[in-house]
């Protein structure tokens, strides 16, 4: 028998309330606050120019203008031709809201903010049926349709942004009147869908539904928003999605999800799907969930992502491919499957504890993510490929390689928005007894009796220091996470004094430190971050013989405009016989550190058949390669390319011969 919920008060007010009897290992630090380095300047940017920017996109698409029509304040045609116009309202609206409870935020910001979601709300409210039902594409365009297009219509999916933009705005705000909106639609749901008399047994096309719900029921208690839910989590799977041009696995309705051996479909379905599948089992308990999101995560990871944590090889249908087809210049990996691969992990990190999850955030965060937002914040892509040929800008749809202000499409540009705007919450956790720090990033955290102040210019540096501001007395941990890429090259002090082998042990991953803290009290982490290769996967054809280059948690990256003038990047060869090094670049795209290897170009012989291929092992009249001039070429972060010019790019480096000497971490 499953045991219940004690309460339904959250216990934290982030993206993810858990309620006080969740089945968590971890919980989300009470209070956690960015004031510094890299992700407090791409918050800024965020909060300055993304957040305002987006607004008045979304006026420009015709978005805001869907919801004068539906409210009946507006006259013409409806704009756009995608029937989820509504959810980039939604997201927009979350990402306000979470900035808007940020306490560095600023007083212009914060009544600019204000203004514009009583506004927002205002318009959804008129807009919204008397029953409950919100859903612009419906309302104008199809009067009387509901629920009947399950497959791409996407109403439980804008319903899903909804929600967790009314929870997000209850939250920061205290406010009610965006919740009695999402409140309303959820009710209207759980009347409508059932396996009832006159309800409706059916799903949507697009997961999202299903995490919304759960945190609707941590946010007010109503258990039978949880119930509804898992539901739709059990429904799943059982064939009542049609088909359509790309499958029953497209939309993950090709197998009960407790029955899923791998992740398949739509790579931001399935992810949302899975952080919907971990949310119910937080709450209920039911334990074959868990062990399905860890055995499809795990899968995902050993044969499906990429280098830079990016998902989806497939242009056609955004979804996984194969396993170990992983094509870098024919990576998909979506900006929003992206974000949803944090949302997945930060839910099994707390779930289960284990440091795995958190060092997948990390390489997320850093690499697949953040590659989607250019520096300044106004401007996004929809796909991250890890190689750009000479002359590719454009892959076979209407996404760019390169980042653009807004898309036909534009579930990502909103979806960085809330993710940036919410990210402090993801840093840190507590573990009812202290503090467990398991992102590095210069800012306040506190939790379980114990408060600090950490310091430090990760990524760029290793080291990283931790001072206690704040503690309720007694012994209590603070533990702090080793990434798996530092193991055995690092040391850790406290109060100057470095601690030996038997004082401090990596345990899976974690360094827990026990003892009597006092305010003042510091600890210092120093990781390695010297420049490493690493050799891809055995069986990922499209990548063997290449290695590619890492510091610390971030993936580099070759441009053109970093070579000396005539290197054709498709020619390149990297020297694996000479050392890497590393150089602070501080007036360089905001302030980054280059990685330089030797390197040459493969030229073409002498030979003039006109055959390339040969017998192994013999030469013959073929085309051979005579290596060029050895040179020192520069890598950049991965996250930091196009932002120069939009040229060639490649992740993946071929090594002369069929190996390398390269360390896989």
């Amino acid at each position: 028998m499953e045991a219940q919920p004690t309460s339904a008060s959250p216990v934290s007010a982030g993206p993810l309330a858990l309620t006080a009897g969740a089945r968590t290992v971890l919980r989300p630090a009470a209070a956690a606050r960015i004031t510094g380095g890299l992700w407090e300047a791409r918050r800024t940017a965020n909060a300055h120019r993304s957040i305002p920017g987006g607004y008045d996109r979304l006026e420009e698409a015709g978005n805001l203008h869907n919801l004068r029509l539906a409210a009946g304040e507006a006259d013409g045609e409806y704009a756009g031709d995608l029937p989820f116009m509504d959810s980039d309202v939604h997201k927009w609206l979350e990402a306000a809201a979470w900035q808007l409870g940020d306490p560095g935020t600023t007083a212009a910001t914060s009544a600019e903010l204000t203004g514009r979601i009583a506004e927002l709300a205002g318009l959804l409210a008129r807009a919204q049926q008397s029953d409950g039902y919100l859903q612009t594409h419906f309302q104008v365009r199809k009067p009387g349709v509901r629920f009947e297009e399950l497959d791409w219509g996407h109403e439980l999916y804008c319903a899903g942004h909804l929600i967790q933009a009314a929870v997000a705005h209850a939250r920061t705000t205290g406010g009610s009147e965006l919740l009695d909106v999402a409140r309303r639609f959820a009710d209207h749901i759980d009347e409508r869908f059932g396996t009832g008399e006159n309800r409706i047994d059916g799903i949507c096309g697009h997961p999202e539904i299903e995490t919304a719900l759960v945190e609707l029921y941590r946010c007010t208690g109503e258990r039978r928003h949880l119930d509804r839910a898992r539901w739709f989590v059990d429904r799943r799977g059982h064939g009542l999605l049609p088909e359509g041009r790309f499958g029953s696995r497209y939309w993950q309705d090709h197998v009960p999800v407790r029955e899923a051996d791998a992740v398949a479909g739509h790579s931001v379905r399935q992810l949302y799907l899975l952080a919907g599948v971990v949310d119910v089992y937080a709450e209920t308990g039911d334990r074959t969930l868990l062990e399905t999101a860890e055995r499809l995560w795990e899968e995902m990871g050993a044969t499906r992502t990429y280098l830079t944590g990016g998902v989806g090889s497939h242009h056609k249908d955004e979804a996984f491919g194969d396993p170990y087809e992983l094509p870098p210049e024919r990576a998909y990996t979506e900006t929003c499957a992206a974000i949803a691969s944090v949302m997945f992990g930060w839910r099994l990190l707390l779930a289960t504890g284990r440091a795995r999850y958190a060092d997948h955030l990390e390489r997320v965060l850093f690499n697949g993510f953040l590659s989607g937002v250019s520096l300044d914040g106004e401007r996004y892509v929809y796909v991250n490929p890890l190689q750009v040929r000479d002359g590719h800008e454009r892959d076979d749809g209407d996404h760019t390689a390169f980042r653009t202000r807004w898309f036909r499409c534009a579930c990502c540009p909103p979806n960085v928005m809330r993710l940036l705007a919410s990210l402090p919450h993801y840093m840190a956790a507590a573990d009812g007894e202290g503090l467990v720090l398991h992102q590095y990033a210069t800012g306040t955290y506190a939790s379980d009796g114990i408060a600090v102040r950490v310091s430090t210019d990760y990524p760029w540096r290793g080291r990283v220091e931790v001072s206690i501001t704040e503690t309720a007395g007694g012994d209590r941990p603070l533990t702090l996470r080793v990434p798996h890429w530092a193991r055995g090259r690092w040391s850790v002090s406290v109060a100057g004094e470095p601690l030996g082998p038997d004082e401090a042990r990596d345990e899976d991953g974690w360094l827990r430190l026990r003892r009597r803290w006092q305010p003042g009290d510091t600890v210092v982490l120093d990781l390695d971050l010297a420049p490493r290769l690493t050799t891809p996967p055995e069986r990922a054809d499209a990548v063997r013989g290449c290695v590619a280059v890492e510091r610390g948690p971030l993936v580099y990256c070759v441009e053109q405009v970093d070579q000396p003038a005539g290197t054709r990047l498709e020619d390149l060869r990297l020297d694996t016989g000479h050392a890497l090094t590393s150089e602070e670049r501080p007036g360089l795209l905001g302030g980054t550190v280059t990685v330089g290897a030797t390197a040459h170009t493969a030229a073409p012989g002498s030979s003039t058949s006109w055959w390339p291929y040969g017998r192994y092992g013999e030469s013959g009249e073929r085309t051979g390669e005579a290596p060029g001039e050895p040179f020192e070429m520069t890598a950049v972060p991965y996250h930091l390319w196009a932002h120069r010019e939009h040229g060639p790019m490649r992740v993946w480096i071929p090594v002369d011969g069929s190996r390398s000497d390269a360390v896989r971490d």
